[in-house]
């Protein structure tokens, strides 16, 4: 492939995800992953993507942090902390080959779950009982495996918070300083470790006016868009990620 046109379709994915990010307060580097993986690599493609999505979500977070919902927060990161740190190490001290196909199965799976759940809801969720809180808390722990590997365990956070936190507004908020909290301490570890090297930050620098661009344009549709279909149209693009991972990895 053309280095102009490698360019280009790094720049249309992170357009296009960071403005679903814009709007729902997730799924940029779950959506954005697999093809940008296929376009730089997975060593590459992580670090580009966490910076992206800590930025996103830092800069939300300073427009909207009155909303945040403290007690939840406090509780999610809780039991997130719990997975991260042997998310860590798989990226470490795993195979990339089969850190893609663990990748490309959560996407198919979370996918299909977060879709079909999405044409059950027909209005606002109610309140947890305290059953479904303990049930839908056991996905956190997951979600921070998920995003310590690959910066990309929201869609099992928000298996849990999308219950929680049934306003949009307060959910996305949120959300965005779990990601900003957890993004940080990635950054971190991935400078201890030596991965932001000099073509990651030549990549993070040509992706930032895209990524701003898209957090623009998804801010200002957060308030006008039909946010229950606009999330089955996200749980789709998951589902299909993942079958376009998979295709890449036996192709």
């Amino acid at each position: 492939m053309p280095e102009y046109a490698r360019y280009a379709l790094v720049a249309l994915v992170v357009l296009a995800t960071h403005f679903q990010e814009g709007i729902t307060g997730f799924g940029c580097t779950v959506l954005a992953l697999p093809f940008i993986t296929l376009l730089l690599g997975l060593q590459v493609a992580v670090p580009v993507l966490t910076i992206q999505g800590w930025l996103l979500a830092l800069l939300l977070v300073l427009e909207s942090r009155k909303k945040i919902v403290w007690k939840e927060f406090g509780r999610i990161l809780l039991l997130v902390g719990i997975g991260f740190p042997f998310g860590v190490w798989m990226f470490r001290s795993l195979p990339e080959y089969y850190l893609k196909w663990v990748l490309a199965a959560f996407m198919v799976v979370v996918g299909i779950q977060g879709f079909a759940g999405q044409c059950k809801r027909t209005k606002q969720t109610a309140v947890m009982t305290p059953k479904t809180r303990m049930l839908t808390s056991l996905f956190l722990p997951l979600g921070g495996i998920i995003h310590g590997a690959f910066a990309s365990g929201g869609p099992f956070v928000v298996i849990y918070a999308a219950r929680a936190i049934t306003d949009k507004t307060l959910f996305r908020v949120t959300m965005c300083m779990l990601w900003t909290v957890l993004g940080t301490l990635l950054i971190g570890q991935l400078a201890v470790s030596s991965r932001l090297t000099p073509f990651v930050w030549k990549m993070t620098g040509f992706c930032l006016p895209f990524t701003l661009a898209g957090l623009i344009l998804g801010n200002h549709a957060h308030y006008r868009i039909n946010e229950v279909n606009f999330r089955k149209s996200l749980y789709a693009v998951l589902v299909a990620s993942g079958i376009v991972m998979v295709y890449s990895l036996v192709s």
